[in-house]
């Protein structure tokens, strides 16, 4: 009996040992997987910022070619106006958010947005 027992309690310390191996080599897989995914994270937002940066430059560019000098006030109006127009906002609504006019709302709106029926004829024309 007292064979028995220790013949079970050294199986049972082998399938420890065993076990603690196994787990040890699954832990480092999924550590491996982790750091590759994090890399490949940390590459495309190295690319996005890159991307992100060469726009911004663009614009710096155009803005200058076209001879338009904005403060970084007047071009964060003209950004979150359009962005709320793009997302459908009445004039109406994006005035009393900016705590402007319509008028003024539309008039920077029409600068960057073709109106509805120019929009219909140029594409019936081409």
């Amino acid at each position: 009996m007292v064979k028995a027992l220790a013949i079970l309690f050294g199986l049972s310390i082998l399938l420890l040992i065993i076990s603690l191996v196994r787990t040890k080599k699954t832990a480092e897989k999924t550590q491996e997987a982790i750091d590759m995914f994090h890399i490949n994270l940390m590459k495309e937002i190295n690319d996005v910022k890159e991307s992100l940066n060469n726009i911004e430059l663009d614009m710096e560019i155009i803005s200058k070619e076209a001879g338009v000098q904005l403060s970084a006030e007047e071009k964060k109006l003209r950004r979150e106006v359009l962005d709320l127009y793009k997302r459908q906002y009445s004039l109406e609504n994006i005035a009393e958010q900016k705590q402007m006019s319509v008028q003024e709302i539309n008039q920077i709106i029409s600068t960057y947005v073709t109106p509805q029926d120019e929009r219909g004829k140029a594409a019936h024309e081409g």
